[in-house]
């Protein structure tokens, strides 16, 4: 059963409330949400309930600093995909907007939480904050609760056994490295980018390698350069490649573009939304004399990737 994406905590049928969730932005829905995740899924097992997440679009901090540099991990729809793949039935995304922001942490808990989507259990991580200000804390939450008839359970803070810090800025700060394998050990997948296939110069049709170009104005930008790809198609066809991530400084462009070479593929993608993770970084950005000298670059960077892929 997919899973119901629910967007705003006004006015919801009896059906649509009930549920033991998990509550937070979620962004990346990285392995230590997931241990938040598995906290409400537990109790909605004890308590026989649906399993919920609730979660805010758009990210908190793009109204609070509109003009903040693109920081998004994932979409709406892949979140959506991400939570389903956990077992969640609803995902409530709630209107970030200037009134959510002006609530304060008593009436997010009273409005939001218990009369808007009548939760029977709230999971939280350790950090979660609520309310005007950021006043509310998990022991906030836990009285709140008390009164209004909900639970709370609250997460600490998860490293894997390495130490590794399980966290959305941990996530960024590997993708500015380049450091893919680490994004993929704190995310439990690749990163991915979706969106919907543009037209381009075409200049790669000129030397036999057609690219699907994909603009990604709300995604943080990971390391310019070029990467070993996976592209799933709309009808779940996945495909390896090779792809260029940044400004192409033999050609230069303004705003980021990722361009994808899809491996023994040779079909129109025109306006079709697909999906591409970046499995491996090869290396930056390079300018380059001349076409025959990005030819041959082409040609080693499509090797490693099939190497990559390979293995």
């Amino acid at each position: 059963m997919a899973i119901e994406v629910i967007r705003d905590w006004r006015g919801l049928s009896a059906s649509q409330k009930g549920a033991a969730v998990a509550v937070g932005a979620f962004d990346g829905v990285h392995r230590g949400h997931q241990a938040v995740i598995a906290s409400a899924r537990e109790a909605a097992r004890r308590l026989g309930v649906p399993l919920g997440v609730v979660s805010f679009y758009p990210h908190p901090r793009r109204l609070f600093q509109p003009d903040a540099a693109p920081f998004a991990l994932m979409t709406p729809d892949q979140m959506a995909r991400a939570l389903e793949d956990l077992g969640v039935d609803r995902l409530y995304l709630l209107p970030f907007e200037r009134e959510m922001a002006s609530l304060s942490d008593e009436a997010f808990a009273r409005e939001v939480l218990s009369e808007g989507l009548g939760i029977v259990h709230a999971a939280v991580g350790f950090d979660f904050t609520f309310g005007k200000g950021r006043s509310g804390s998990p022991d906030l939450l836990t009285q709140y609760g008390e009164k209004l008839g909900f639970s709370v359970s609250l997460t600490p803070r998860k490293d894997d056994a390495d130490g590794l810090k399980l966290s959305s800025s941990a996530v960024r700060e590997a993708l500015k490295a380049g450091d893919m394998d680490r994004a993929t050990a704190i995310l439990g997948r690749p990163f991915a980018i979706e969106g919907k296939v543009i037209h381009g110069d075409k200049r790669g049709r000129t030397i036999g390698i057609p690219t699907a170009n994909i603009a990604m104005p709300d995604y943080m930008r990971p390391a310019y350069g070029v990467y070993a790809t996976r592209t799933r198609l709309p009808d779940g066809r996945v495909f390896g490649g090779v792809a260029n991530l940044g400004i192409r400084p033999m050609y230069v462009i303004e705003d980021p573009l990722l361009e994808v070479w899809l491996f023994d593929f040779n079909e129109s993608l025109y306006d079709l939304t697909v999906e591409t993770e970046l499995v491996a970084f090869l290396r930056p950005e390079m300018k380059f004399d001349g076409l025959d000298a990005l030819k041959v670059q082409i040609e080693e960077d499509t090797r490693r990737a099939k190497e990559v892929l390979a293995a």
